[in-house]
């Protein structure tokens, strides 16, 4: 029964977010602007979102301490974003589950993941407060207040890493702040930033903490080519396409956390649509651009991921079953 509720609330919430992308506009213009996208370009799109992929297998690899093969990261991220793209969103779990088979215990897979999610946050919100600055639609105000969002961020984020590196201390502190606030306790907040902190464990060593954040870099370069190419491909001229991509590449990354879609449908055709019009493109040039990056990807995770399933020797239904096994407590 919560299943079905879940899937009914995914398919609410997409379709809300999907109105707002589309609202206002003309169908058929959208798919005409979709129809003479230039395959050539439409094609490098897919190729830089594969090199993406790769860069963050090459992340994700380090922080597990290299204990695995780069080629068993990368089948195993891509079929971690696949299944992301249920509604469920059991890619993360997935991820944890099949590095256990190359002996990473399936904690140490997970705190990987916060790692990821913890730098890749930090990140976006860098990127989207300096793109504020140079959007002239945005009233000052808002701006000054990014600003000071995102410098608070990355202060937030050194705590975080000097509490990682001194854990006893870490929880001593949360200890303290359960006894004097009564609902960080009801609401586990302390369980969840105490799981936080023991996650960032791999970035107080040195150079972990330089792969990470190099490749980090990287990839998310490349994401901000793959958005700008997307962008050339539709023959988008009017407005800025570098703040175009950078404001597609962060609002969308935020849209997808969305836990209530169906495969990211909606809150990434709204993000993009929005970071369009910021950057002065045309309702329906924003609206386009969702469509044909959001394919783009989806065709590409689903390609790959289903590459992955058949290397790896596993399926779906059985990663279903391994997530249940651990998601039902033992009898005691």
């Amino acid at each position: 029964m919560r299943r079905i509720l879940f899937l009914i609330a995914s398919v609410l919430v997409s379709g809300f977010f999907l109105w707002l992308a589309l609202r206002d506009i003309e169908l058929g213009a959208v798919a005409q602007a979709i129809a003479q996208t230039n395959l050539g370009w439409y094609i490098v799109g897919l190729l830089l979102i594969v090199l993406g992929l790769w860069t963050r297998a090459i992340r994700w690899r380090g922080l597990l301490g290299n204990k695995i093969p780069l080629s068993h990261a990368f089948h195993i991220l891509n079929i971690g974003m696949m299944l992301n793209l249920l509604p469920l969103r059991i890619g993360e779990v997935a991820r944890s589950l099949l590095a256990t088979r190359d002996g990473v215990p399936f904690v140490t897979g997970a705190t990987s993941i916060v790692v990821e999610r913890v730098v890749d946050v930090l990140l976006v919100v860098i990127t989207l407060t300096l793109c504020l600055t140079r959007v002239p639609t945005v009233p000052q105000a808002i701006t000054n207040s990014a600003l000071l969002f995102g410098a608070a961020s990355v202060v937030a984020f050194i705590v975080l890493i000097i509490l990682a590196r001194y854990p006893k201390f870490a929880h001593r502190l949360i200890d303290e702040v359960e006894k004097r606030l009564s609902i960080v306790k009801r609401l586990s907040l302390g369980h969840l930033f105490g799981q936080v902190i023991d996650g960032l464990e791999p970035l107080t060593h040195p150079r972990r903490f330089a792969h990470t954040i190099f490749w980090t870099l990287v990839s998310w370069f490349i994401s901000f080519v793959t958005y700008y190419v997307l962008e050339i491909a539709l023959g988008v001229q009017e407005g800025d396409l570098v703040l175009g991509a950078l404001l597609s590449m962060t609002l969308a990354s935020l849209g997808i956390a969305v836990p209530l879609s169906l495969a990211g449908i909606g809150p990434f055709q709204a993000a993009i649509r929005a970071a369009g019009e910021m950057a002065g493109f045309t309702a329906v040039q924003g609206a386009s651009l969702g469509l044909l990056t959001h394919s783009a990807a989806v065709l590409v995770y689903c390609v790959l991921g289903t590459i992955g399933l058949l290397v790896m020797g596993v399926s779906v239904s059985s990663i279903m079953g391994e997530r249940e096994k651990i998601n039902t407590p033992e009898p005691t």
